[in-house]
């Protein structure tokens, strides 16, 4: 072969190679630009103001209009939160005094001299606008779990003094009604938020006391390496296998307690809780022997 033709094989090798260059320069650029927008994207400041096709390749252009869509579809869901917040804030003050004064009247109404049926009929009275209450209060709470007005804010600390004050809470119910509640002191640390876990411990014990004729409620709490498990026991009627996987479910009551006082959303809400915190519920029951709630928190 000639020198010319060695010459020729060169410039054609040259050639290739900065073809190759050239489209990994164009490549690495359109991956640096989209990189850019998904920066812009994260930090809610992307916009195609500036946007120059020319400059980007066929990829970069469909990618901005899916963030550009993206952004828009942010904003509306922002926009929809905000509105279920003040629809939420206004159902609260609009049913609060209403309810309030229902109780008021009930009580001042128990407090007179009057007939035997009108006495019923009173205390009647006061028991449904105590469910209304406890029904918007529950209602109000969950729709601002569901939809993240109310951000759950766990931290790292004791188990002992949730535990205590959800006994504090609901001794003087258990005492009314025959039942023992005792706690078993521990040394377990979680991770949790104190307040709204507070509030699905109280919603379990609620219905262990509501569901308990005679005998005990135990809380204890053990810690094992990844959790800890706060288990909460009672000796009442306990759940048929078959319902035990519905019971959390919103507004579900089970036909044989539905003549008990209850809305079905006690459950509910204390799973959303608790997995909102990043942990979850199980339950062991023996119909006719009682029912064991277990709720796992990470560490």
């Amino acid at each position: 072969m000639n020198k010319t033709g060695i010459v020729i094989i060169l410039l054609c090798f040259l050639a290739a190679i900065a073809a190759v260059l050239w489209e990994r320069r164009k490549t690495r650029k359109t991956m640096e630009e989209i990189e850019r927008m998904l920066d812009a994207a994260m930090t809610g400041s992307f916009s195609e103001t500036n946007f120059d096709e020319s400059r980007l390749s066929a990829l970069e252009t469909k990618f901005a209009h899916y963030l550009s869509a993206a952004e828009a579809s942010s904003r509306n869901v922002a926009q929809e939160k905000d509105k279920i917040k003040t629809l939420i804030a206004d159902i609260s003050h609009q049913t609060k005094t209403p309810i309030a004064n229902l109780l008021l009247y009930s009580e001042l109404l128990k407090e007179e001299t009057l007939p035997a049926s009108a006495k019923a009929n009173v205390e009647a009275l006061y028991k449904q606008s105590e469910k209304l209450r406890f029904l918007i209060d529950s209602l109000v709470k969950l729709s601002r779990l569901e939809n993240g007005i109310i951000s759950l804010t766990p931290q790292q600390a004791a188990l002992q003094p949730l535990l205590e004050s959800v006994v504090e809470q609901y001794a003087a119910k258990a005492s009314e009604k025959g039942l023992s509640l005792r706690l078993q002191d521990t040394d377990a640390f979680a991770v949790f938020d104190f307040k709204w876990t507070a509030e699905a411990l109280a919603n379990i014990v609620d219905n262990a006391i509501k569901y308990t004729e005679h005998g005990t409620i135990r809380i204890s709490a053990v810690s094992y390496e990844m959790f800890a498990r706060i288990d909460i026991s009672d000796t009442g009627s306990g759940i048929p296998e078959t319902e035990q996987a519905k019971i959390f479910a919103r507004f579900y009551r089970s036909k044989a307690v539905q003549e008990q006082e209850g809305v079905g959303i006690g459950l509910y809400l204390a799973r959303q809780i608790i997995s909102g915190e990043g942990g979850y519920i199980k339950i062991a029951s023996v119909p006719g022997k009682g029912s064991t709630f277990s709720i796992f928190l990470p560490k």
